[in-house]
């Protein structure tokens, strides 16, 4: 029995996608929420280096800005994900200019692993486990919370 005809394709074409290249996604994506998340991002990242200014931490003990950061952004994802479903979809540009630039920029939930690492390292064990649980209730438990009230503020103002 004859072998079947090759397939004329070239075999990288069977393969699974791989990830689109970074040049390729930024094709892609809007120019315009590319900038909203970029000038975003700068505006959030320097409202957090503005936190680790005004409560300054030592390696192994407890970041206050990092938990403020985080919180207070938990609370005010919360909030802006209500805005931006079940208020103003239109708007477009709000989700990536506060949501991914500012937001996304002002929380930093890779500062607050380094945390608690550097705080087990310096031995303070406890001081790792009650900060890691603390950030992560203490900000989904703000953004429930912003969610919650803007609901709750929404529905009061059409009455």
């Amino acid at each position: 029995m004859p072998d079947p005809a090759p397939d004329s394709t070239p075999a990288a074409d069977h393969a699974p996608a791989a990830r689109p290249p970074l040049r390729r996604l930024l094709r892609s994506a809007s120019k315009p929420a590319l900038a909203a998340v970029a000038v975003g991002g700068a505006i959030g990242a320097l409202g957090r280096y503005g936190l680790t200014l005004a409560f300054p931490a030592e390696p192994g003990s407890f970041d206050l800005a990092t938990f403020i950061a985080n919180t207070t952004g938990g609370l005010l994802i919360g909030i802006l994900m209500i805005i931006v479903t079940e208020v103003a979809p239109g708007l477009t540009m709000l989700r990536p200019f506060v949501g991914v630039g500012i937001l996304g920029g002002f929380t930093t939930f890779s500062t607050y692993i380094v945390d608690i690492g550097q705080a087990a390292n310096a031995g303070a064990i406890a001081l790792a486990v009650v900060y890691a649980f603390a950030t992560m209730a203490a900000a989904l438990l703000a953004a429930a919370t912003g969610m919650y009230a803007t609901r709750r503020l929404l529905a009061r103002s059409r009455t």
